[in-house]
């Protein structure tokens, strides 16, 4: 496999070794599905340049995860076509799925998702997805395509009517209908911050194994505000946190996204906000594997976190 020569984190040349890392990172700067604002394309980059500015200590886990070991590898060449895209996605992380790798997917725009299901689908019968996001995404076709970033939900649950759908906050009056009509798990912001949707068992009715998609829409501006299709009133930081410890916590997920962030040279926060995310559910996967919270005496490597 080929290397990315600008690793995640830029931790050690040891702890990116690929045949060792637990984890698998794969850029994929695909921005054909959008609809409004453009960049994501290049937050890959940006992501993993900003990654070399977190300290790979965690605080509240007390504890180095890329100890685990994280290689990341060369994006990729981009179809331009979205069929061929989905296509050339599908075979990478089947591939990397194939090494035993826990993979992690950074977009790029919403539609990517689709075609790692589709590869997490094949290893994973009974797989289930959850989505963190504000928009529903449940579009049958937009802009007079399938494969619109508006439409990735609506995919995905080709491939698996087991679903959660967690912070939506923007919807059509067709996508609310088919909410209703299919009786869709949908946990909306309004309801998730007043207890009108009860997340635990929502969460424990879902089942195992999953995957996991956010979309970095959800979050408020405040935390990050470079995205193609922003709403406001998303997500605080330790909110999400909050949020992820409970899903990682409650859930084996099996993989995980990042997608919808808007490169653009004059924000900083938002791309360490993503990098930051990212390391962050990394250590939450790794904590429910090994072990509660605390002083861990070593951080192994390899498939352990599958």
């Amino acid at each position: 496999m080929k290397l990315h020569p600008n690793q995640f984190l830029g931790p050690d040349p040891g702890s990116c070794d690929y045949d060792s890392a637990a984890v698998a990172v794969l850029p994929f700067p695909y921005e054909g599905g959008v609809s409004y604002g453009r960049g994501a394309a290049g937050a890959p980059d940006a992501i993993i340049d900003a990654s070399h500015q977190i300290e790979l200590y965690d605080e509240i886990l007390k504890a180095e995860p890329y100890r685990m070991g994280i290689s990341t590898l060369a994006s990729p060449k981009i179809p331009k076509r979205p069929e061929k895209m989905v296509t050339a996605l599908f075979k990478m992380v089947t591939r990397l799925l194939d090494d035993d790798k826990f993979v992690v997917v950074i977009g790029g725009d919403h539609s990517i998702s689709s075609a790692c299901v589709m590869a997490m689908k094949e290893k994973y019968r009974s797989l289930s997805v959850i989505q963190i996001d504000a928009h529903a995404d449940l579009r049958d076709t937009y802009d007079g395509t399938p494969l619109s970033h508006a439409c990735v939900m609506a995919r995905i649950r080709e491939k698996t009517s087991q679903t959660l759908q967690i912070g939506i906050r923007s919807m059509s009056a067709e996508e609310a209908k088919r909410m209703e009509r299919e009786k869709l798990p949908v946990i909306t912001m309004h309801e998730f911050r007043t207890g009108g949707k009860n997340l635990e068992a929502e969460l424990q009715n879902l089942p195992d194994p999953v995957f996991l998609t956010v979309d970095v829409d959800a979050f408020d501006f405040s935390v990050i505000m470079s995205t193609g299709t922003p709403e406001p009133g998303g997500l605080m930081w330790d909110e999400a946190l909050s949020l992820l410890h409970k899903i990682f916590q409650m859930k084996n997920i099996v993989g995980f996204d990042v997608v919808e962030l808007s490169y653009t040279p004059w924000d900083r926060n938002s791309p360490i906000a993503a990098a930051k995310l990212i390391y962050k559910m990394l250590g939450f996967k790794l904590a429910r594997i090994i072990g509660p919270l605390g002083n861990w005496p070593s951080v192994p490597k390899g498939p352990i976190l599958l």
